[in-house]
């Protein structure tokens, strides 16, 4: 059996997973927090879940590397400089980084990269992301990913057509833009709708979260993927065979 060391154990993604692992009979390594050597767990697994901190994130791709275990990075709220490190990582390693490991939410974004696509940039795309209370990072790490997806389908890049901030008097909207919103509360696991505005007709893909069952799923299975793949930087949409 393939053997999935987690960091963050004692999370509540981290928990999700050993519940996840309990369930499917796969064998868990052992789980690493703050307090414990990153290191132990990197060399007795066979692949490597990481659901803590972006903190902690550069000791734990050390520890994977020194290792020649492959990783799936599943925290979000991460930097550029964060993002490469996870480059330099994959020439040694097989990484797959992702905002969601839902498959659900893996299927959304090649719906939204298709629509993206084929409507003229005069189909306007905004997306609306809800979470619970606690949640520190806005926009959510899926509402990102989804943005990237329609940036992706037109040939854009995020970075160019991103907006995230509307108050006061803002003007009209640009053509070709990504709109984000962020709403905060309650106990929300997760919902995110993209939606594709044009003139009298509205497209709204939408992603429900009741549990976090799913991010624990879609990440075992990820984790089983990635176990056997070469180093490079991989994601959800190729575990999928998308």
């Amino acid at each position: 059996m393939t053997s999935i060391g987690i960091y963050g154990s004692r999370g509540r993604m981290g928990q999700a997973i050993v519940a996840e692992l309990g369930e499917l009979g796969a064998r868990h390594a052992g789980g690493a927090d703050a307090e414990d050597d990153p290191a132990i767990v990197a060399a007795a697994a066979d692949v490597l879940v990481d659901f803590s901190s972006p903190a902690a994130l550069d000791a734990h791709l050390t520890a994977a590397r020194a290792a020649h275990t492959p990783i799936v990075i599943g925290t979000t709220g991460l930097t550029e400089a964060q993002h490469a490190l996870i480059d330099a990582a994959a020439a040694d390693i097989a990484v797959l980084q992702t905002g969601n490991t839902s498959l659900g939410v893996t299927l959304l974004a090649q719906l939204v990269r298709e629509a993206a696509a084929r409507l003229d940039t005069d189909w306007d795309i905004e997306i609306v992301e809800m979470h619970h209370r606690h949640k520190v990072d806005a926009p959510s790490g899926t509402a990102l990913l989804l943005g990237a997806a329609a940036a992706d389908g037109r040939g854009a890049t995020l970075a160019d057509a991103a907006v995230h901030d509307r108050a006061g008097v803002t003007g009209a909207r640009a053509e070709g833009t990504i709109g984000f919103a962020s709403l905060r509360g309650g106990s929300v696991t997760g919902d995110h709708s993209v939606i594709f505005a044009g003139e009298g007709e509205r497209i709204e893909l939408t992603h429900r979260a009741d549990s976090r069952a799913i991010f624990a799923r879609g990440a075992v299975r990820a984790a089983l993927w990635l176990a056997t793949q070469p180093p490079g930087r991989y994601e959800m949409r190729q575990v999928l065979g998308l």
